[in-house]
């Protein structure tokens, strides 16, 4: 499954670690996804999606129709 929001396309970013002595290693900052059931009154009914938290908090205050459109 891929680590890429549905709503705001966050993706992976891709980093060094980087140690005292300078070296580096290469490292993926992953997003924060997470699977929700959410319930769209306009459809009267349940979305499965998988989402960011802060497409979550959006969708908490606007909605997720408004938010979409």
């Amino acid at each position: 499954m891929s680590r890429v929001c549905k709503i705001t396309g966050k993706k992976p970013l891709v980093g060094n670690n980087v140690s005292h002595a300078h070296n580096k290693n290469k490292r993926r900052q992953l997003p924060n996804l997470q699977n929700k059931r959410i319930f769209v009154s306009e459809l009267n009914r349940f979305v499965r999606i998988r989402i960011s938290t802060r497409a979550l908090k959006t969708i908490n205050r606007k909605g997720l129709l408004t938010y979409l459109a």
